[in-house]
């Protein structure tokens, strides 16, 4: 639902203000695109690249966007960047948490450095994140979502710590519904399966930013491989009034490649 100059519809996030951490590309940026289609005003961060500049170009055909540069790894960039995001949007009704990397390996056989990495970018970043939005998503009585994956719900050995790391994820967007409760703060985890065209930071051990292969992936039951549309589609619902009774959730969002075995 795009708006076009003169149209006046009305969308399911109208005068709501986003911020979708790591949103300059894949998931994240299908994001920030359908919000824009339903009527928010949206910040992205990400690594300030080439693919920033695409993400800021193409979304200024949707609506109201900006980006912020971040570095996930630390703490006070993940601040500043906090504090950049509502000042450009003067508020704060939804936190996207959408940040990660991963590599291909066995658990046992992952280099410390990886372990470290994975983790401090795929839930520390999350945890920094929350607890910096959380006192303007108070006032608004907004949510967060929070991007973890199927391999967080059914571990996958060949994906290793990176399935430990959205595991957590899924830990941490419960235990955050039960703190925000209170405030009227809702919290929700999206878990999204083989969404084309894969993980930009997913690698082997020796190449960890390769991005991911989807020939080697197996398809979904439902005969097709997801989109970001598909993902989108389900944080508009969690971050719209439709879900206002929705917290602690994790929506799977795979082609029922979790539902157990098929013929």
């Amino acid at each position: 639902m795009n708006k076009r100059e003169g149209e006046s519809t009305i969308g399911r996030l109208d005068d709501k203000a986003a911020l979708i951490a790591g949103g300059t590309s894949g998931i994240g940026l299908a994001i920030a695109e359908r919000f824009l289609s339903e009527g928010a005003s949206v910040v992205v961060t990400g690594l300030e690249d080439s693919y920033a500049e695409r993400a800021a170009e193409q979304l200024g055909r949707f609506g109201s966007a900006s980006f912020v540069p971040v570095d996930a790894s630390s703490a006070d960039s993940i601040a500043h960047s906090v504090q950049s995001a509502v000042g450009h949007l003067g508020k704060l009704d939804i936190l996207v948490n959408n940040i990660g990397v991963g590599v291909l390996a066995r658990v046992l056989d992952t280099p410390l450095a990886d372990f470290d990495r994975i983790l401090t970018v795929n839930l520390r970043s999350y945890f920094l994140y929350a607890q910096a939005c959380y006192p303007h998503l108070v006032p608004t009585r907004g949510c967060m979502i929070h991007t973890a994956s199927d391999a967080g719900i059914r571990g996958s050995q060949p994906l290793g710590v990176y399935s430990i790391s959205k595991a957590a994820v899924i830990m941490l967007g419960k235990l955050l519904a039960l703190d925000g409760a209170g405030d009227g703060v809702r919290s929700n985890c999206i878990c999204p399966g083989d969404v084309l065209p894969g993980m930009r930071h997913m690698g082997p051990i020796e190449n960890p930013a390769r991005g991911e292969d989807p020939s080697e992936w197996d398809l979904p039951p439902l005969g097709r491989f997801g989109s970001g549309a598909d993902v989108a589609g389900a944080a508009v619902y969690l971050a719209s009034d439709d879900a206002s009774f929705v917290s602690g959730a994790a929506l799977l969002i795979d082609g029922a490649m979790n539902a157990g075995r098929a013929l």
